[in-house]
């Protein structure tokens, strides 16, 4: 992991963020104003300590301004707010962010609320409303050897180590400027029991977020026209879809409706962890990639019908988006895609991964994995061997759209005061909840198109305002979703001519970011950005 060398002049960057104590001195009376103007007075003074991708502490002054209600007609401000961080000082040396990039940080986790407004310092925003009546940041379960996951996704990420990473953090170290938008989610109820945070909730709050830090233009500090967000799980999703979709016309009375600032709602770079998106076609997806084996915990064997039955609806997807694989590798279908993913990702993948290890742990390695063929410094391995490597499959048949009406997505499509719906024809047809309709709800189209960045990328007439620049990671080892999905969102961007940066974590799981670091340094190549 590598943070901003000598060449990018930074100060600080890279690494693994620690939960530090903050001092805090006051400077202004509040950080909410009326309208929608940022008051540049109302911040708090924190000192923090970051430890970076070398290991390094470093001491980081930064002002802070706490739950800024973003939008004039806010449903829920605890959701609908942002914090803002600029750095004014790193290990005693003064920053000036004014022309700095903004990492724009979402922690939707789940399509679950997020929110920011109690938290007391950067990076502490989290996932609210879980089942079960959890809350907060998302906690790791990885072991140093590997496979780190996190429950539910947003900024909750682990490293290789199974250690806690923070971008918005990292981002502070490097000379940032930090944005973390609250959202709503699929989850919130009114008083009435009625639903409030389904989609397209979230995104079109983060879209809104992003208006009123670019209508802020000259008093938020930091470049508004170089805004980066990030984001995990559905929060990745949510990022990539906010880079695909910037300026649509089509979401324009949601953000009407809630009184957002007359700006732009355009980005400037993508970056997305395990993107859980595409959700019309992941059931499909996700069988032509998992459909063999059994699923996760239970031993219990998916039903083998369903599963050739989506694998089929999939290949006609894949096919209708006629997209051509990275590095000259022609059209991608369902017949060769699990070629694709071998050469494209998962060699290269795990060939980095053993090149970095010392010769004694690489020959150990090679020793419990006889899979792999190491030859002439480069892995090799069948797609049935790498499938029966990763193991059981975390989730049942269909994986989103589930028969029962029992997973979040199904949740995240739900209306008032009915909590779950189908959004697929086929589970619908397939029911068994005795729901005895014919024809998916008529908003559902509507409101899957809003939330899939696909349709702004591909076709005849991909969104021109969508970002060009495009960060994509996953583990090798993720369930959660197809390996196709993000494969398909580097592809449709890389088609556009866009600069793209997708690879995937060998032996990592759901959540994993492995190169933060790398990532820190990738905002400033992209933005042009230099800490003086």
């Amino acid at each position: 992991m590598l943070g901003i060398g000598a060449s990018a002049g930074a100060a600080a960057v890279g690494g693994i963020a620690l939960n530090a104590q903050a001092s805090s001195g006051t400077n202004g009376s509040s950080a909410r104003t009326g309208g929608l103007v940022f008051d540049t007075d109302g911040y708090t003074e924190q000192t923090t300590t970051i430890t970076d991708a070398n290991g390094d502490d470093h001491e980081v002054v930064y002002r802070f301004w706490k739950a800024v209600t973003y939008v004039a007609a806010p449903v829920d401000e605890k959701y609908q707010s942002l914090n803002v961080s600029v750095p004014v000082k790193i290990d005693g040396k003064s920053v000036d962010a004014s022309g700095a990039p903004i990492l724009f940080a979402n922690s939707v986790g789940g399509y679950m609320p997020s929110s920011v407004a109690d938290a007391t310092g950067a990076g502490a925003g989290g996932t609210t409303g879980m089942p079960g009546g959890g809350t907060g940041a998302p906690s790791p379960s990885a072991s140093a050897s590997g496979s780190g996951e996190v429950q539910s996704g947003g900024n909750g990420m682990v490293n290789a180590l199974g250690k806690m990473v923070s971008l918005p953090k990292l981002a502070l170290a490097a000379g940032y400027v930090v944005v973390e938008p609250g959202a709503r989610g699929r989850t919130l109820k009114n008083s009435e029991g009625e639903y409030y945070g389904t989609a397209p909730a979230a995104i079109v709050d983060l879209k809104a977020a992003v208006r009123y830090v670019r209508a802020n233009k000259g008093r938020i500090p930091g470049d508004t026209d170089r805004i980066v967000s990030s984001g995990t799980s559905a929060g990745g999703a949510l990022s990539s879809l906010l880079g695909a979709s910037g300026d649509s016309p089509l979401y324009e009375k949601y953000l009407r409706e809630l009184g957002a600032a007359d700006a732009s709602d355009a980005i400037f770079a993508t970056g997305a962890w395990c993107p859980i998106t595409d959700l019309e076609h992941a059931d499909g997806a996700y069988e032509w990639n998992w459909g063999a084996s059994v699923v996760q915990g239970t031993g219990k064997v998916v039903d083998r019908t369903v599963s050739k039955e989506l694998v089929s609806q999939f290949a006609e997807y894949q096919a209708s988006l006629k997209l051509r694989g990275l590095g000259g590798f022609g059209a991608l279908t369902a017949r060769n895609y699990d070629t694709y993913l071998l050469q494209q990702y998962m060699e290269p993948s795990a060939t980095t991964y053993l090149k970095a290890l010392s010769d004694a742990d690489r020959a150990a390695y090679l020793a419990d994995h006889t899979f792999i063929s190491w030859k002439n410094g480069k892995a090799r391995f069948s797609w049935a061997d790498f499938l029966t490597h990763v193991g059981a499959r975390k989730k049942s048949t269909p994986a989103f759209d589930a028969f029962d009406l029992s997973t979040g997505e199904n949740n995240l499509f739900g209306t008032g005061t009915t909590g779950t719906r189908h959004f697929t024809a086929y589970s619908l047809k397939h029911d068994t909840t005795g729901n005895t309709g014919t024809r998916l709800d008529g908003d559902i189209p509507a409101k899957l198109r809003l939330m899939n960045p696909m349709p702004f990328l591909t076709g005849d007439k991909p969104n021109a305002h969508r970002t060009k620049h495009w960060w994509i990671r996953l583990g090798t080892k993720d369930s959660d979703t197809s390996h196709t999905v993000s494969a398909n969102l580097a592809a449709a961007a890389a088609a556009l001519g866009d600069d793209v940066s997708h690879l995937y974590y060998w032996d990592e799981g759901h959540g994993a970011n492995t190169d933060p670091g790398d990532f820190i340094q990738w905002i400033a190549k992209v933005t042009g950005y230099r800490i003086r």
